[in-house]
């Protein structure tokens, strides 16, 4: 008898046509607070009415993960319509929701799955997709958790940050760094190595930076031969289907596609972020 599993993720997780209606895939919202104001991630706050927003805020913007409430609430649902729940959410090193989930976990009668996607936004999104895909193929919870987090640790994610005050003042930047980056108009490359934002490289244009990260894509390419990658964007589409363009000139055999960031990250990033990721595990 196949078993039904229930799919649970954070709103920073960009959701496709595909699984947007999909009718066994549960969002639990972020807030995001500003001055004073708290809205609900994905329901209240548009990215460009929140670009609008930051842009006038007498307070640096914060972020809030979901409660245990909401995570126990929900559970406690699920429990009662399908055999199992599986929960991939947000890189543990950069937000609370994940300790929220595994405490509410710890209020029920029955496990759930928690698996740490070490990414965020779309490609979080692609690890939901995979894991469908490998329980439709008779996988069990425990099977799916273990591929997913070894094709989870294959991920690289390059990020131009579109603006370091913001990334300053909503305290993912340090003082110091925010003022060398401004007075030598330095371009941070932000890389997520095991599921935390890392400094990368840094270039003094916006065009180098690019150089830079199309160089990290083709080394990779030239060793996985992975078949698709996504373009992250913070408001600018057009931005991200440039860079998309671009690559699909030299890598015919890749699928590109854009998604963008959302408003949680675009809370620390800003609207001109754009960078790139993918899985170099083809599975």
């Amino acid at each position: 008898m196949v078993k039904r599993i229930a799919w649970v993720t954070d709103s920073t997780a960009i959701l496709d046509e595909e699984l947007v209606q999909h009718p066994d895939l549960y969002q639990v919202p972020m807030s995001i607070i500003l001055d004073g104001v708290e809205y609900t991630d994905g329901v209240d706050l548009s990215a460009k009415q929140l670009y609008e927003k930051l842009k006038t805020l007498n307070e640096p913007p914060k972020t809030s993960q979901p409660s245990v409430g909401a995570f126990k609430e929900l559970y406690e649902k699920l429990m009662k319509e399908y055999d199992e729940v599986i929960a991939v959410l947000l890189s543990k090193k950069l937000s609370g929701t994940i300790d929220s989930s595994e405490q509410a976990s710890k209020l029920l009668t029955k496990p759930i799955a928690t698996i740490d996607s070490k990414i965020l936004t779309y490609p979080q999104t692609v690890l939901i997709k995979k894991g469908m895909e490998l329980s439709r193929n008779g996988a069990n919870v425990q099977e799916i958790k273990e591929q997913l987090e070894e094709i989870r640790n294959t991920n690289e994610t390059y990020v131009l940050v579109g603006s370091l005050e913001q990334l300053h003042r909503s305290g993912r930047m340090s003082s110091a760094k925010f003022f060398l980056g401004s007075v030598l108009n330095v371009k941070p490359i932000i890389s997520i190595i095991d599921g935390a934002l890392e400094v990368k490289d840094k270039a003094r244009s916006e065009k180098k930076a690019k150089e830079k990260i199309f160089g990290y894509f083709r080394t990779s390419y030239q060793k996985h031969r992975f078949n698709e990658a996504y373009l992250l964007y913070g408001l600018h589409v057009e931005t991200a289907n440039q860079w998309k363009k671009e690559l699909e000139v030299e890598f015919e055999e890749v699928t590109f596609s854009s998604y963008p960031l959302g408003a949680v990250i675009g809370v620390h990033a800003g609207e001109n972020t754009i960078g790139i990721s993918w899985y170099n595990d083809k599975r």
